[in-house]
């Protein structure tokens, strides 16, 4: 399923670009097959790997492993409503209803283990329960929009913030303080923590920009900031505690080290969003190309190889990771760098993040011709 989830996810990565670059599609359609025909479905199907790990647990129910499917159907009918204008109404509520419901299931489930788990669960747990709750949050806004005309802008821009930094950015951020020392070898051991102490920071920042953003701008400033400090003290952490191996060539923890750089880039850049001098398509390209390339090459890089074959690790794991993660500091740097640039309003950036992602894509080739 995992293997499966990472091909779709870049396919719609992919198929993202060529729609913003070719101009033949609005930036709406765009992110919707990115963020829900993509990204949705892999950060569900990778829960379902991490959870049982986190609570000490079992694996999952066999209905419930085809959750991520249920994920990746509605995300595909939310962004087929904006490819076919003509069917809006019908695809739209059918992807988000669908979706709706599955995240809180998720939710459920994820509630269920902890309150099951064998002691106190890791509290990596706790990050993707807020970020599934979150996407229900943002989901439910979305199917209020017809019944509240006058808000509907607003309602919109709501769930763009809790889809975008709380469903993806609290998940990332929790992933990322234990996956970047599993790829570099080496233990954080304040790495959970750092995890249980900057949650509400994180959680309070998300609401508030969210908020904020839809209908009263100095919430979303103060948002920024409580969100820009758990980011920056996990940067300083790994800087501190890492510095050589995320500045290696080659490997995950480069790519990885790099996306939380580029998040943090572009929290900056979004204060100049929130004062309308970027325009908001702009700024959602943007997070695609300087957060979710590099994040999502990275943990790849990192996971693909245990997920295409589990059990013991071997020589291929290892070969299939070198060859994963060879150039990745080169590749990261071009994707934040097109990121950022797009953010600043020159979309024709866009086609070096997709020069990086066809390398990459090729090398994930690789990997799957010599399992």
């Amino acid at each position: 399923m995992l293997p499966f989830l990472v091909a779709t996810t870049f396919a719609a990565f992919a198929a993202s670009l060529a729609l913003i670059l070719s101009g033949g599609a609005s930036p709406a359609a765009a992110a919707h097959v990115a963020l829900a025909a993509g990204i949705m479905p892999l950060i569900f199907g990778a829960m379902m790997h991490f959870v049982p790990v986190l609570t000490r647990s079992g694996t999952p129910a066999p209905a419930l492993r085809w959750l991520p499917l249920a994920f990746l159907a509605a995300g595909i009918l939310a962004a087929a409503a904006f490819i076919r204008p003509s069917h809006f109404d019908a695809l739209i509520h059918a992807g988000a209803g669908v979706a709706f419901v599955a995240a809180l299931a998720m939710a459920a489930w994820i509630a269920r283990r902890g309150r099951a788990a064998l002691g106190a669960p890791h509290p990596g747990l706790y990050w993707y329960l807020a970020a599934a709750l979150c996407l229900a949050l943002a989901l439910a806004a979305a199917l209020a929009m017809p019944a509240f005309p006058a808000q509907r802008a607003a309602l919109r821009l709501f769930h763009l913030h809790l889809n975008t930094l709380g469903f993806v950015g609290l998940t990332a951020l929790g992933t990322l303080t234990v996956l970047l020392p599993t790829a570099v070898g080496q233990p954080d051991p304040d790495a959970a923590g750092r995890l249980r102490r900057d949650l509400p920071l994180a959680v309070a920042g998300v609401l508030l920009t969210a908020a904020g953003a839809a209908w009263w701008p100095p919430l979303a400033y103060a948002g920024l900031v409580l969100l820009f400090l758990p980011i920056a003290l996990l940067g300083t952490a790994w800087v501190v505690r890492f510095p050589r191996a995320m500045l290696r060539a080659h490997g995950a923890a480069p790519s990885l080290a790099l996306a939380l750089a580029g998040l943090m880039a572009l929290l900056v850049l979004s204060a100049l969003h929130a004062q309308r001098r970027l325009a908001g398509g702009d700024a959602v390209f943007g997070f695609l190309l300087a957060f979710l390339l590099p994040l999502v090459s990275g943990a790849a890089s990192q996971l693909l190889p245990t997920w295409l074959a589990p059990g013991v690790q071997t020589d291929w794991h290892r070969a299939a990771r070198e060859t994963l993660g060879r150039f990745a500091v080169l590749r990261g740097l071009t994707f934040v760098a097109a990121g950022l640039t797009v953010a600043l309003g020159q979309p024709a950036a866009g086609w070096l993040a997709a020069a990086a992602l066809a390398a990459f894509a090729i090398q994930v080739l690789r990997v799957f011709l010599r399992r």
